[in-house]
């Protein structure tokens, strides 16, 4: 089953009672971008999540620069717009960056123990090129939920197994950053450029299509090859959160026991002894 569901396929079902809509759009470079989007238009009753209050936890000296919400703190924010987990809520993530923060919301339900999200595919910009209605009104909240996350830890590894898996037979470590980054010829953001030895490039963007879609699973498998076959993939980003879309593109062709090394490169070169 996929983990996409249209916009035609929104616009039927997104006024339901057990339908939540989240619009995760975020930049980088500007974090206050997304939610100023969000307040001048939006899919309609959406409720925005800001990568820094509400998909992340609080920094440290390690864990990177995104590191996941403690679960207390991630069920009061579910919890509080509604979501439920008994009987579950449907959850649908949209963005407008190819599915970088919208991943990260998917991937963050399902290791929390929700699995009924999906991620719409083209997002925002596909829904409003279908002319679909926008709106700016602020949703109107039906009440708080039920949802109480319960981590699955299989799900995600910390730096000490990273290292202790790579190199391994039937261990493909993924790295999910654009080549120039891989390849240690440009490092914007962390202090170390580089990066984990042993690692595979397969930058994330290539996922999807230049309008924004998702490729098929046929598309997905051939960009994958042998990688997909390994008993074990891990995969990172630069903080844990790009990394999300790979683990997308895995979970279309089936692979969806491959694991989030969460910290990624930014919680890996905090570790003098690991560079």
């Amino acid at each position: 089953m996929s983990e996409l569901i249209s916009v035609q396929a929104l616009a039927q079902c997104h006024e339901n009672e057990d339908v939540l809509v989240m619009d995760c759009r975020f930049a980088l470079a500007d974090p206050a971008a997304g939610e100023s989007h969000y307040r001048a238009s939006h899919i309609p009753g959406s409720f925005y999540l800001h990568l820094d209050r509400d998909l992340s936890g609080e920094k440290g000296p390690h864990g990177g620069r995104h590191p996941l919400p403690t679960p207390e703190a991630f069920t009061a924010t579910l919890s509080a717009l509604g979501v439920n987990s008994e009987p579950p809520t449907l959850v649908v993530a949209y963005d407008d960056s190819g599915f970088a923060f919208a991943a990260r919301l998917w991937w963050l339900l399902r290791y929390f123990g929700h699995d009924r999200v999906k991620v719409l595919d083209g997002g925002f910009h596909a829904w409003r090129e279908a002319g679909l209605p926008e709106s700016a009104a602020p949703p109107k909240l039906a009440g708080p939920g039920n949802f109480v996350a319960r981590p699955r830890p299989e799900r995600v590894v910390d730096a000490r197994q990273v290292e202790a898996a790579r190199g391994q037979p039937g261990v493909a470590l993924i790295d999910s950053r654009e080549a120039p980054r891989f390849l240690g010829l440009e490092e914007p953001i962390d202090p170390v450029a580089g990066h984990i030895q042993g690692a595979l490039n397969y930058p994330w963007r290539e996922a999807s299509r230049a309008d924004g879609t998702l490729r098929s699973p046929d598309e997905q498998r051939g960009r994958w090859g042998e990688a997909a076959r390994e008993q074990d993939i891990i995969v990172y980003c630069g903080s844990g959160v790009t990394a999300c879309v790979n683990l997308l593109s895995l979970a279309e062709i089936g692979r969806d026991d491959a694991k989030l090394y969460a910290g990624s490169w930014s919680d890996w070169c905090s570790y003098p002894e690991l560079l």
